[in-house]
């Protein structure tokens, strides 16, 4: 069943098949959590965001269009939740020392040390951004979406996404300037 397409585990779920309901969580929840992290900047914001998007994918079934890509529709579910619950919060403040940014360890110390301080000037440079520019940025570089998919998760046109993108990109540089080799 893991292998199944998303419309076969989506179409499956409309019919009552609650293990594929499981599957498409256990495809998906490292991706949501993900995209919400960096949009959050919180790791229990994240996993609140994460366990609100399959309750609304759950109640939203029935709206999904299978003439779309379903990674599209429940990431765009995600993002809309991710951005909300920042706006509603108008959080723009940097991470606190215990919130460790996922995949920020490794065996080699000085290394880990290393690669955690630049993950964690990232991530508050991205906080300090607007949260349209985090979400074109974390759509492409950390979600590695492709434009027509951004551009269908956003719901604007791909040349929209290309311009956000390269604007915010920009942004990004100036606020990370003091990191470039001198």
């Amino acid at each position: 069943m893991d292998d199944e397409p998303d419309e076969t585990l989506v179409e499956r779920c409309r019919e009552g098949d609650r293990s594929a309901f499981a599957v498409l969580v256990g495809r998906y929840h490292r991706p949501i959590y993900n995209a919400a992290y960096r949009v959050l900047g919180n790791a229990e914001d994240a996993s609140d965001i994460t366990q609100v998007v399959f309750m609304r994918v759950t109640e939203r079934l029935d709206d999904f269009d299978s003439r779309y890509k379903f990674f599209s529709w429940i990431y765009r579910i995600a993002l809309n939740e991710s951005l909300n619950l920042a706006r509603k919060h108008r959080r723009e403040e940097p991470l606190e020392e215990e919130d460790e940014l996922p995949g920020a360890r490794d065996t080699e110390p000085d290394w880990n040390a290393d690669r955690a301080e630049l993950s964690e000037r990232i991530q508050k440079a991205l906080l300090g951004m607007n949260t349209d520019d985090r979400a074109v940025i974390t759509l492409r570089h950390f979600s590695e979406c492709s434009y027509r998919e951004m551009s269908g998760i956003l719901g604007i046109a791909e040349k929209t996404v290309k311009s956000r993108l390269f604007a915010a990109r920009r942004r990004l540089r100036e606020l990370l300037a003091d990191l470039r080799p001198a």
